[in-house]
């Protein structure tokens, strides 16, 4: 049991021993934990449930507008209900009912919100202005008027806007069944429309042009999802906020966008944590009732955000980083090798592909120097590249030279060969000068696809180069040996001018 106690002291002295010290105490036992944790009072778990639908809800509807590049939506529409709230409370009170009942203000708040939505299309279909200014527009006029209505109702004689901020900041624990259940069928609906039109959205969100191509109602799936994103973040206002609704329709989706690449699988993830997170949220608050449900249940899916974002098996940073390593690891070992074939080739007098063979089985060596001269390179980059390469037992090591071995010399001749095959393609069709291909194709052949390397072969046999590894096209064949000017460098088995050439058609792999 914990006990915090705190004694006010007399401005003079001590308290006198009949005076009693007041003790503030903030106790907790094992089985208040357990009350809370295991969810046995009734008002805990309208609170849990209420928090849990709308965090699924929220999460899946956030995917798309994610994805549709409007985080900010919900933002927008958010504050667009207040002036909703505050019309209704104004008209409730001029008939005579309740200001305050929750139904009627959710009403008024939808129709602001739709009012909102409606000129956001406006805006942006009908004048020259992008989106991100149009949802600028709606959110600061909308949430202007609502503070200047929220004025003059603190100036009417029969009505106060006491209780009114709690849609601004969020009231959880005040949360009723009748208000759970609310918030369940809203989000029920809104998870159901998300599962139904799921096919289209999709399409929505990535090609929007192309949806229209076919035939699909582009603006009527737009307004459709926010439409949704309006009812979600409505019911959202009792839990929430509008403040701190636009989190439960970020957080989620964004946190989700680092565990997997499918769309399915994102709006699982994403429901997943804003599940998770408005449970966690809710149960803390209940544990410690000084932190507000609202305030808690963003600040734990922050934490899910944080925690996906360094973790997340697709997209967290330290996955990136470990893929970032092992690429530049792979890079080297591939320059390394190639740079071992280009010297033994260049000892040998030429491209001969069965000669470089023998000369490896001969157990020809390449010294260091050679090597360093070649890349720019330090001299610890590089002994790490030959201490891998000779892990990978195509290296060896000998007299502090390096030798291939024959699965090494295997690799490097292929290495070459793509390297080669691709620098031919970019001076035939893309137009690429002979001083600047070697860059270029260094930037993109260690990430060809075989199917890639299978069509500029095809292209090499309609030429007639049916060839085991080119000739470099941007150097001489051997030390000592230079081109005549406007010479172009051939290739083995070849003349100079059967240099592929674009064909008539313009084909290329």
């Amino acid at each position: 049991m914990l006990t915090v106690s705190a004694t006010v002291c007399h401005a003079r002295g001590r308290p006198s021993p009949e005076t009693p010290s007041p003790s503030y105490a903030f106790e907790w036992t094992d089985s208040q934990w357990g009350r809370v944790l295991l969810m046995k009072d009734y008002n805990t778990r309208i609170v849990i449930f209420g928090v849990a639908v709308l965090g699924g809800a929220s999460g899946l509807v956030g995917s798309f507008t994610l994805l549709r590049k409007r985080a900010l939506m919900g933002d927008a529409l958010s504050h667009a209900s207040l002036p909703g709230i505050a019309i209704a409370f104004i008209a409730a009170n001029w008939f005579g009912g309740n200001e305050k009942s929750l139904p009627w203000l959710l009403v008024g708040a939808t129709a602001s919100g739709l009012l909102g939505v409606a000129v956001i299309l406006v805006i942006r279909n009908q004048t020259r202005l992008k989106e991100d200014a149009a949802l600028g527009i709606v959110l600061s006029v909308f949430f202007g008027a609502g503070v200047a209505l929220l004025g003059v109702i603190q100036q009417m004689d029969t009505g106060h806007a006491a209780g009114l901020e709690g849609f601004i900041y969020g009231k959880t624990a005040s949360m009723r069944a009748a208000d759970a259940r609310l918030i369940a069928i809203t989000s029920l609906i809104v998870i159901a429309g998300c599962l139904v039109l799921f096919k289209e959205l999709k399409l929505l969100c990535f090609d929007e042009g192309f949806a229209g191509a076919q035939g699909f109602p582009v603006i009527a799936l737009d307004a459709g999802l926010m439409t949704m994103v309006v009812l979600v973040t409505i019911v959202g206002l009792q839990a929430v906020g509008l403040v701190l609704m636009i989190a439960l329709l970020v957080i989620p989706a964004a946190a989700a966008r680092f565990w997997t690449e499918t769309m399915w699988r994102m709006m699982l993830w994403a429901a997943v944590l804003g599940t998770g997170g408005s449970i966690v949220g809710g149960l803390v608050s209940a544990l410690f009732p000084g932190l507000p449900s609202g305030a808690m249940i963003v600040l734990v899916c922050s934490v899910f955000f944080f925690v996906s974002m360094m973790l997340g098996t697709r997209r967290g940073v330290i996955i990136r980083l470990i893929r970032r390593m092992r690429l530049n690891r792979r890079i080297d070992r591939q320059h390394l090798l190639r740079a071992m074939y280009e010297q033994l080739e260049k000892s040998s007098g030429g491209p001969d592909h069965a000669g470089l063979a023998e000369r490896t089985n001969r157990r020809i060596s390449v010294s260091l120097g050679k090597l360093l001269s070649m890349r720019s390179w330090s001299r610890r980059r590089l002994s790490r590249a030959i201490e891998r390469a000779v892990e990978d037992e195509l290296l060896r090591i000998q007299d502090g030279a390096c030798k291939l071995t024959q699965a090494g010399f295997t690799e490097a001749a292929r290495l070459t060969r793509q390297h080669r095959l691709w620098e031919m393609y970019l001076i035939a069709y893309a137009d690429v000068a002979t001083a600047n291909v070697d860059r270029d194709a260094d930037k993109i052949e260690h990430v060809l696809a075989p199917e890639v390397i299978d069509q500029l072969e095809d292209l090499l046999d309609e030429q007639g180069m049916t060839i085991p590894v080119p000739q470099s096209p941007h150097g001489p064949l051997s030390p000592g040996e230079t081109l005549s000017p406007g010479e172009t460098p051939g290739v083995l088995g070849t003349d100079a001018d059967s240099t592929p050439q674009r064909d008539a058609s313009g084909g290329h792999p």
